[in-house]
């Protein structure tokens, strides 16, 4: 019997590594990880064995963390799991997307605004440099940066919504929808699919997301881990 053909959204990071966000990437032996002032994402072959997590220490060094999305293996003894979130995967499907002529593109002048809403907000991680991974939209008030979207991890053929969120004070208004729907069309005129993630937990996103044409694709867990010290 053959075996099911693998799709990018598999292993989403490795994909995105070894191809559209290569140039991004840090390797050892056979393991990956984005420059960390990017994203903490790292990643292993789907093929990998145990073998791996001596590649995965060499590129973090002792005591440093890696995030792994849905890694295949887990980690040997005399690593420290720092965090293990079970997680969803949808893809669009019926999504109507649309510009919105009142969101901004954000640029590297913006990421002391942005650094300051992910804190307050929490959507994920969110450096330094993540805003190079692809197109960040926001909307301001008064001079204050209220609510963003952007792009996040590009497996060929995909590229993933993240970093989706809006300071307490001007949630209910759908902000946050018109910049998934805004995201989402540029990554669509380019001949890509959105997709994205979210907290297994966090079931009023994914009822939002279900509703503007998002499929759920699978469940993921995200993990963090550390390398041992000596």
């Amino acid at each position: 019997m053959a075996l099911p053909l693998l799709s990018p959204l598999d292993n989403p990071a490795h994909a995105a590594l070894t191809g559209p966000h290569a140039h991004f990437a840090q390797s050892h032996g056979r393991a990956v990880r984005y420059d960390p002032a990017v994203s903490p994402w790292a990643a292993m072959p789907d093929e990998a064995d145990e073998s791996i997590w001596a590649d995965l220490a060499a590129l973090a060094g002792p005591g440093g963390t890696l995030s792994l999305p849905g890694p295949a293996l887990p980690p040997p003894p005399g690593w420290t799991v720092e965090m293990d979130v079970p997680g969803v995967q949808m893809v669009a499907e019926t999504v109507e997307t649309a510009p919105d002529d009142e969101a901004v593109q954000l640029t590297a002048a913006d990421v002391p605004d942005m650094l300051a809403l992910a804190e307050r907000t929490r959507p994920g991680p969110f450096l330094p440099r993540t805003v190079e991974l692809g197109t960040y939209l926001g909307f301001r008030h008064e001079g204050r940066l209220i609510a963003m979207a952007g792009e996040r991890m590009h497996p060929p053929g995909w590229t993933e919504i993240s970093a989706v969120c809006t300071d307490a004070g001007f949630r209910g208004r759908g902000l946050g929808t018109r910049l998934v729907l805004a995201v989402a069309h540029g990554i669509a005129a380019r001949g890509e699919t959105p997709f994205l993630h979210a907290a297994a937990a966090n079931t009023s996103a994914i009822r939002l997301y279900a509703a503007l044409g998002f499929r759920l694709r699978r469940d993921i867990d995200f993990v963090s881990v550390r390398v041992p010290r000596a």
